[in-house]
């Protein structure tokens, strides 16, 4: 059995299928403006980790993320530029350009942190005309107004409206900024198209019924998820901050246009918190994936640690907790590396034990730091033999996606050049000549190492 935590209910519920053996799963997926942040990659190894325990339980799972590049603005209330036409001004490229570029930015750091692809990616400009049809239908039944600046789903019509978030609509309205789009019913209705300015052409821009325009952004994942995997399907994960206002709106304009439950199972993981550190992209300080590898670290450094929190939790992020995490994962290589050639059984019917309690574990509500440790108790058991070991750490891996079978030992050489460089760089350090210590960095770094400074002294390693 799997307990999963639904947010609509705020509790586990046992998971079944609305068809046996199968699965319908719907993450929502990067607005490709900008690389991603390690508090969104938060929200894929939550996901990916879902998904290997339902792989492990034996489901069939079709997973489908979409990719937006066009209709998320930068401000949630239908107000601001689209963050792509945003990206691609920052850069001096074209929207495409910038989509196309981050896009696959993020699928890279998927690969680095060895998530497992979705069965389907799936790009909003590649489906206008799904988009144009669902407002089509919102709008034949009666739930669509139309003002100066675009079509808007008229919220008071929905009984249920908020129950996601469990949103208080009263409150809200009576606490409303006075400032809203001229013609805009309420402060909780949203855009489904938004039409282009009267005085310039936009980049991304297309017909629709109503005038030329894009959509808006939670249309998108509505039209996506319900082409590709029904009207009403099993699971749709993401952050909590789509709680009150992404998802939410998707529900809305869902059940509104079909008359049916349009998820069954909502699953969030909570923020990651970071110390000393600022997570807004906005601001243009923020750590990202390449950050922590430019710095020493290995992705899979960083998904031990978010394995080590339970995904609806907060984490907080801070260096000395990664630094944990790669000293245990450093220590696990290690005895993958013993074990990978050593043979002999002891206790085969214990083995199996270990086994059930670590699916107990990620079966309950994906309880990862139980099994984690589950994993350590099984490598220090010496009841156990090699055999058994290796194969729990089959098994157990299947499920983190630590890539254990891919664990190397590294002989790293390095030159006396880099060496020298190291000396010189600690002793601009201690004369205070930062500017000229970050210089040899760079050449460290252009000869293909990187230095780390610990509180040992500087630790160097090939890049």
């Amino acid at each position: 059995m799997i307990l999963l935590f639904n947010t609509m209910s705020r509790s586990k519920e046992e998971f079944i299928p609305l068809v046996p053996g199968k699965v319908g799963m719907y993450t929502c997926g990067p607005t490709v403006y900008n690389f991603a942040h390690i508090g969104n990659l938060r929200a894929y190894v939550f996901a990916d980790t879902l998904k290997r325990v339902l792989l492990d339980d034996g489901f069939e799972v079709k997973h489908v993320m979409n990719i937006t590049d066009v209709g998320h603005l930068t401000d949630d209330a239908d107000a601001g530029d689209d963050k792509m036409e945003a990206g691609a001004a920052r850069e001096r490229k074209s929207v495409w350009e910038i989509a196309r570029f981050y896009e696959q930015a993020f699928k890279e750091d998927l690969e680095l942190l060895n998530i497992l692809s979705p069965t389907l990616f799936c790009r909003a400009t590649e489906h206008i005309q799904e988009q144009i049809e669902l407002i089509k239908r919102l709008e034949e039944k009666g739930f669509t107004y139309t003002i100066e600046d675009g079509v808007y789903l008229d919220t008071s019509k929905i009984e249920d409206y908020g129950k996601l978030a469990r949103l208080d609509i009263d409150k809200l309205l009576a606490g409303a900024r006075v400032a809203m789009a001229e013609g805009k019913k309420s402060p909780t209705d949203f855009a489904l198209w938004k039409f282009s300015p009267k005085t310039k052409k936009r980049a991304m821009e297309w017909d629709s019924p109503w005038g030329p325009g894009f959509p808006g952004w939670h249309i998108e994942c509505s039209a996506m998820g319900m082409k590709h995997l029904g009207e009403t399907f099993d699971i749709h994960t993401g952050g909590i901050d789509h709680i009150p206002v992404h998802h939410t709106n998707e529900i809305a304009q869902s059940e509104a246009a079909t008359g049916k439950v349009f998820v069954r199972y909502w699953l969030h993981n909570d923020f990651l918190v970071l110390e000393a550190a600022k997570m807004s992209k906005s601001s243009g300080e923020f750590l990202t994936l390449r950050k922590l590898i430019e710095m020493g670290y290995q992705p899979v450094d960083y998904r031990y640690f978010l394995l080590n929190s339970l995904y609806r939790r907060p984490a907080t992020f801070t260096f000395e907790a990664l630094d944990g995490a790669r000293s245990a994962v450093s220590n696990l290589r290690d005895r993958v590396l013993s074990l990978r050639e050593a043979k002999g059984s002891k206790n085969p019917q214990k083995a199996e034990e270990y086994l059930s309690q670590f699916r107990s574990a990620v079966r309950d509500d994906l309880n990862t730091p139980q099994g984690l440790a589950v994993l350590w108790n099984s490598l220090k058991d010496d009841e156990l033999g090699p055999d058994e070991k290796n194969y729990l750490l089959g098994q157990f891996d299947a499920v983190l996606g630590l890539g254990m079978d891919r664990f190397e030992k590294k002989e790293e050489f390095i030159p006396e050049e880099v060496f020298a460089l190291v000396e010189a760089r600690q002793t601009a350090r201690k004369n205070r000549e930062f500017a000229e210590a970050d210089s040899i960095r760079v050449r460290i770094q252009g000869l293909g190492f990187l230095v780390e400074d610990t509180a040992q002294g500087p630790q160097v390693r090939k890049a």
